[in-house]
């Protein structure tokens, strides 16, 4: 029984449990700070696309207003509506990049002149695109080169600023 005494002494000295101290909550472990890092990343992306599908929205609906145009051209065959709706076309796009003051107003060669700010040899002022000075006036002319005037009209679009359109008259 001796052995007995012992071992009811020994219990007596035993201690409790002592849990370690609960983790603390900060600072998070390296994997949260990576998923928080990723996250914001993703975030920003998003924001980033996002802006630049808005800048380009403008300037693709005109891209497609002029492949419409060129479409209803190649079956119609009617040059004078080709001409006078490419010329509000171009003159919409302006309006809507550029200060309404610095192009709303302008006709004939200012007009050419305007639109020609992005090429090097003014193809508006002397080259194809002079027919649009005198569209809405005179009869369409015998050389008119309906391919080649859609497709500077398509240069000269693609050639915008790609920044927020104008409104208002505000840059």
């Amino acid at each position: 029984m001796a052995a007995g005494k012992d071992m009811a002494g020994s219990l007596t000295d035993l201690r409790d449990i002592h849990l370690p101290q609960p983790i603390s909550w900060w600072p998070p472990a390296p994997g949260w700070w990576l998923l928080l890092s990723l996250l914001l990343l993703l975030v920003l992306a998003a924001v980033f696309v996002s802006r630049r599908r808005k800048q380009g929205r403008y300037r693709r609906a005109a891209l497609s207003r002029l492949d419409l145009l060129k479409t209803s051209y190649r079956s119609d065959g009617d040059g004078r509506k080709l001409l006078r709706e490419l010329s509000q076309l171009l003159r919409q796009a302006a309006v809507c990049h550029f200060p309404r003051e610095d192009c709303a107003g302008l006709v004939g060669d200012d007009w050419l002149a305007f639109l020609d700010q992005g090429f090097k040899d003014a193809p508006f002022s002397s080259g194809v695109g002079r027919v649009l000075a005198s569209a809405p006036y005179a009869p369409v002319p015998a050389d008119f080169e309906a391919e080649q005037l859609t497709e500077l009209c398509r240069r000269w679009m693609q050639q915008l600023p790609s920044g927020t359109p104008v409104r208002g008259g505000e840059r």
